[in-house]
């Protein structure tokens, strides 16, 4: 076979597969150019999120007209001329990828000028082919306009995901931007709607507290420390705040975020012992050393880094953050008990040698199927069903006398020739189960109005998202309202989540982080998985139960449903324990 060199655009369409995945790419390369061009004020504008337009303009230093057609080019950049600069690198760009990766794949109108000069160029650039240069009258600085992504390349379009979800992205890049230029005013908007008007900060607190909201800032404390090889400046998250997925943890090296694996283990074991499995804290961390012991050059969208020595950056790491949570004393005020671990209690090392010959009789239907929503059964199955747990109570009321809480987390009731033991955290998440999937089926919501309205702080990206889904959570039986560019008034939740003040508050956070996972979107299928999470938020929520009144009204509930024996993802809401068994024991 014969070798031959590739034509230039389709070298460059190639380059840009590793460059520019999504629009949110193309919203980071342009930034960080921005940012590189000594700007104070960077505008990003998008439209649907990013496929028609990505808009970025800014009042940098702006490119004379040579400059503005040669930008283009693949591997034309200001900041290196020797190998050697490659070691003293501080800027965001600097291999001239960036614009002929996005030329490659997307319409391109850049619109430059410089402070030397009377009047500014306009360069339109279509499938890495130049179509036009002309003199314009423009501003100082770069207006650059990137429409139509991906509009030669249909398969690359396709895969594209929903508009929220490119959107989230577009959101998480303008933010490790905006993080890393306190100093600097930035602005996005989406569709003709402002998301964040960011003026310049005071300090790097209030750049977080700006786009992330009082409630995330509020709980930051100061971490430090200087070494002859690494500084470190930033926050660590208080230990209690620590949440069960990902998100706001940052690092970034001499002003440019990347992502370490390696050294969120070193944050991970500072905080052991103060946070429960499976939690993470927020974290920003921002490190300065010498450009020449980090290599920043290790993949194609600079997103990771190499140290010279990777061993002494993980112990700074460790030894900052340990000493700022010791020095807070936040270890005597943490809850290590595990709120997920709602087991069965332990009766005895001995228990199975008890074990009865045969197994108490639970009913089990076998065509049950959590993914169909509960209208496709049909009403003869339901009242076969709660005839079965009726006769377990000799099909008559049971005194609340008679109805036990254990601990808070079981209730124990006596049955017929028995007693019932149930979990309750799990008999929540099948009652909330049901309740959501009739909600988002059957438009059958009942909304519990809080005593008093809650205002919580979201941050100018969660108040876009909860705007994004007010049908959605309307429909649920959420009754939220917007207060301001970031702030929401929480009026209302769903009936049998808890309405207190700190508990609203998590659950918002938690909510947030259901509604941004697009993952699911089949008919049915998304309905359930949607039921699922909301069922677990509202479990989640409440105090352990203080009364046989409360107890039996969650009995009550619990028994009406199609299936009361398990939860939504399989898990046992309840054990029988027969008269037999129980004499076995002693």
């Amino acid at each position: 076979m014969e070798l031959k060199i590739l034509p230039g655009n389709i070298a460059n369409m190639i380059a840009a597969g590793e460059v520019v995945q999504r629009p949110a790419s193309v919203v980071k390369e342009l930034m960080e150019n921005s940012v590189d061009a000594g700007a104070t004020q960077v505008t990003v504008i998008i439209g649907d999120s990013g496929r028609t337009l990505v808009q970025v303009i800014d009042d940098g230093s702006g490119m004379t007209p040579d400059d503005a057609v040669l930008c283009f080019e693949r591997h034309a950049t200001s900041k290196i001329a020797t190998a050697e600069d490659l070691q003293e690198i501080m800027t965001f760009g600097f291999r001239g990828e960036a614009l002929a990766s996005i030329a490659a794949v997307a319409e391109v109108t850049l619109k430059t000028r410089t402070a030397l000069s009377e009047t500014g160029c306009k360069v339109e650039m279509a499938g890495s082919r130049h179509v036009s240069t002309t003199e314009v009258s423009a501003p100082v600085g770069t207006n650059i306009s990137v429409r139509n992504l991906f509009y030669n390349i249909p398969a690359r379009r396709k895969f594209l995901k929903s508009d929220n979800v490119e959107f989230k992205h577009i959101i998480e890049e303008f933010t490790k931007v905006a993080l890393t230029r306190p100093e600097i005013g930035f602005s996005l908007s989406h569709n003709g709607k402002d998301i964040f008007v960011l003026k310049p900060a005071k300090s790097m607190k209030y750049r977080i507290m700006d786009l992330l909201g009082n409630s995330v800032a509020g709980d930051l404390v100061d971490i430090a420390a200087d070494t002859s090889m690494v500084s470190l400046r930033g926050f660590a998250g208080r230990p209690d705040t620590a949440r069960k997925t990902l998100g706001n943890q940052y690092f970034f090296i001499n002003g440019r975020h990347f992502r370490s694996p390696y050294l969120h283990k070193a944050v991970m074991r500072a905080y052991e012992g103060l946070i429960p499995e499976g939690v993470t804290p927020s974290y920003f961390i921002y490190l300065e050393t010498d450009p020449g012991s980090v290599d920043v050059n290790i993949s194609p969208t600079k997103s990771e880094v190499k140290f010279e020595d990777d061993s002494l950056v993980f112990q700074v790491v460790y030894a900052a953050v340990k000493e700022t949570l010791g020095k807070n004393s936040f270890a005597g005020a943490i809850d290590f008990s595990n709120p997920e671990a709602n087991e069965m209690p332990v009766l005895g090392k001995n228990f199975s040698e008890y074990k009865p010959d045969t197994a108490p009789r639970v009913t089990v239907d076998p065509g049950y199927d959590p993914f169909v929503p509960e209208r496709d059964f049909g009403p003869e199955r339901y009242v076969e069903r709660r005839e079965d747990y009726g006769k377990l109570f000799e099909d008559r009321a049971l005194p609340v006398s008679q109805t036990i809480v254990l601990g808070g987390k079981y209730i124990i009731a006596p049955t017929k020739d028995g007693m019932m033991v149930v979990n309750v955290r799990r008999a929540w998440e099948r009652v909330l189960y049901d309740r959501a999937l009739a909600a988002l089926t059957k438009d059958s919501h009942v909304t519990q109005t809080n005593m008093f309205p809650v205002k919580v702080q979201v941050g100018a990206a969660g108040k876009e998202l909860l705007d994004s889904k007010s049908l959605l959570l309307s429909s649920l039986g959420f009754d939220i309202s917007p207060f301001g560019p970031d702030t929401v008034v929480v009026n209302g939740v769903p009936d049998g989540f808890s309405g207190q003040p700190g508990k609203v508050e998590t659950m918002l956070q938690d909510l947030m982080l259901i509604l941004s996972d697009d993952s699911v979107s089949l008919p049915g299928v998304m309905e359930s998985a949607m039921a699922g999470k909301i069922a677990l938020l509202g479990a989640s929520s409440h105090d352990s139960l203080s009364s046989p009144m409360e107890a039996r009204a969650l009995l009550d509930a619990l028994l009406s449903s199609v299936n009361p024996e398990l939860t939504s993802s399989g898990k046992k809401t309840m054990a029988i324990l027969t008269m037999d068994r129980i004499e076995k024991l002693f």
